[in-house]
């Protein structure tokens, strides 16, 4: 596993060793022993999977307070646009918005603290998402922030004409009004 730093403090790409030969590949997509010999101190609690199709944008998603989630993230059929905003209130970088294309072939993750807002588009026909959570889901800790803020500056890589979301994604504020 290699460990890539961004720009960002304490948001990581996770690359893993992929063993490949005729018979097709092999990699370990977590381990606790790896992630302890990196100082990453992580309890994952639950496993997370999505479908969607083309043109689909979910997020941006957070959980606040006690329920504050970290994620390890990553593709497994297809590819996205994987996008994440500090909005930790005493970060340097707060504000500051990361993205990243996850696909079935590059075999990246990202690892997400807490205190980030994530969300991603799907720019194959179909993909399949994956995720690890060190806390659980909690309705009443929820939050986001919305999709197209212009002063995020987001490109999604989805035509406008084609992009698919839910009713509450639609609903979350501006960032900056969000909770």
């Amino acid at each position: 596993m290699k460990l890539i730093h961004t720009d960002i403090k304490d948001l990581y790409i996770i690359e893993p060793k992929v063993f490949s030969d005729d018979r097709g590949y092999f990699f370990e997509s977590f381990s606790q022993l790896q992630f302890l010999n990196e100082k990453l101190n992580y309890t994952f609690v639950q496993d997370n999977e999505a479908k969607s199709n083309y043109g689909v944008i979910r997020g941006l998603h957070y959980q606040l307070n006690d329920k504050a989630q970290s994620k390890l993230v990553r593709v497994i059929q297809g590819s996205v646009l994987d996008v994440v905003i500090d909005i930790r209130a005493n970060s340097e970088t707060y504000g500051k918005v990361f993205s990243i294309e996850l696909t079935e072939s590059n075999k990246l993750q990202l690892l997400i603290p807490k205190g980030f807002a994530h969300g991603y588009s799907v720019l194959s026909e179909t993909a399949i998402f994956s995720y690890k959570c060190d806390e659980f889901y909690s309705k009443d800790n929820e939050g986001g922030i919305n999709l197209f803020d212009a002063t995020l500056n987001i490109d999604w890589r989805i035509p406008s004409s084609q992009v698919i979301i839910s009713e509450k994604d639609k609903l979350w504020p501006n960032f900056g009004k969000h909770k």
